[in-house]
């Protein structure tokens, strides 16, 4: 039951996060909001809501460890699985932003979410403030040291002409599908991690951060199997950003989120290893694209990780 459960909440984040992400991106055009401006701003906060939601739910219903093992899992499977499958099916190319701004901006603020949970055994509200406070200097960054006149192919221009009532319909959809695909996915992996005991640490880093993933994994395949242009490594490194800035951000203000030892011991240091690792197949031995063996190389890894947090 618990894995029907779990099934579920997978199937009812990915419907969630295509329509919020339609309706944010339609509503962001009602207030006449530039297209770049909706792509690193809108876009990546409305692809980091699962996480959001997912995290929330747990720490309101006493689990709110599940909130970091969830993100640092999905920030590892946003680069070891999604970008890894992605480039697997189609070379992906890098351009210079994302060297220049989203890499370092990403690291950064993992390096500092690793020196909190290193210094202490929970995420506070202090913590959580600093978080979402560097969230905002780099939207501010992206802001001001870009051309909202460039263009940003990851937005749909036809979502301009999606009537009120649509974008009404589309908010109600997400809204239900988020919220009890929140609730199914973090009853169902609470209750299998109890049925086969293994700890939530285990289950949230692991199958709850590869189902708040799998929006972003669904849209890539969707894209390439129409021809169409995959999702950017940009993209999914400004959702890792999202992801800590505003999920951990967001939830420690709730709840202070006490952190697992496997967190402390293992998954820091495997979020940090992927963050480098892009970085260097970035550039080596060919630079600026990520090519099929690569993405290999990042699935092997992936599928190591997955192996090493059940042995």
């Amino acid at each position: 039951m618990s894995l029907i459960f779990i099934f579920l909440g997978f199937l009812l984040l990915v419907v969630g996060g295509e329509f919020i992400v339609r309706s944010s991106v339609a509503l962001s055009f009602r207030f006449n909001i530039s297209k770049f401006v909706i792509g690193m701003t809108v876009v990546s906060f409305a692809t980091s809501l699962p996480e959001l939601i997912v995290s929330v739910n747990a720490a309101i219903n006493d689990s709110p460890s599940i909130a970091i093992n969830n993100v640092i899992g999905s920030n590892i499977a946003n680069i070891g699985l999604v970008l890894a499958l992605v480039a697997v099916l189609s070379n992906i190319s890098v351009d210079k932003k994302f060297f220049k701004r989203d890499w370092p901006w990403m690291f950064f603020l993992s390096i500092v979410l690793s020196l909190f949970l290193y210094t202490g055994n929970i995420l506070d509200k202090l913590e959580g403030i600093i978080l979402i406070s560097i969230l905002i200097l780099f939207i501010i960054n992206v802001l001001k040291k870009s051309n909202v006149n460039e263009t940003y192919n990851d937005v749909d221009d036809k979502l301009s002409l999606v009537s009120n009532f649509k974008i009404f319909i589309w908010l109600i959809i997400s809204s239900f599908a988020l919220y009890y695909g929140s609730e199914f996915l973090v009853d169902g992996a609470v209750n299998f991690a109890k049925q086969i005991s293994i700890s939530e640490a285990v289950i949230s880093v692991t199958i709850i951060a590869i189902g708040t993933s799998i929006p972003e994994l669904a849209a890539s395949l969707v894209a390439i199997a129409k021809n169409e242009k995959g999702i950017s490594v940009g993209n999914l490194i400004g959702s890792n950003i999202f992801n800590i800035g505003s999920v951990l951000g967001i939830t420690s203000l709730i709840k202070n989120i006490p952190v697992a030892q496997e967190i402390i011991q293992r998954d820091i240091f495997w979020m940090l290893l992927f963050a480098i690792l892009i970085i260097i197949l970035s550039i080596l031995p060919e630079k600026n694209k990520i090519s099929k063996y690569k993405g290999v190389i990042m699935l092997v890894c992936y599928f190591i990780f997955i192996f090493q947090a059940f042995a």
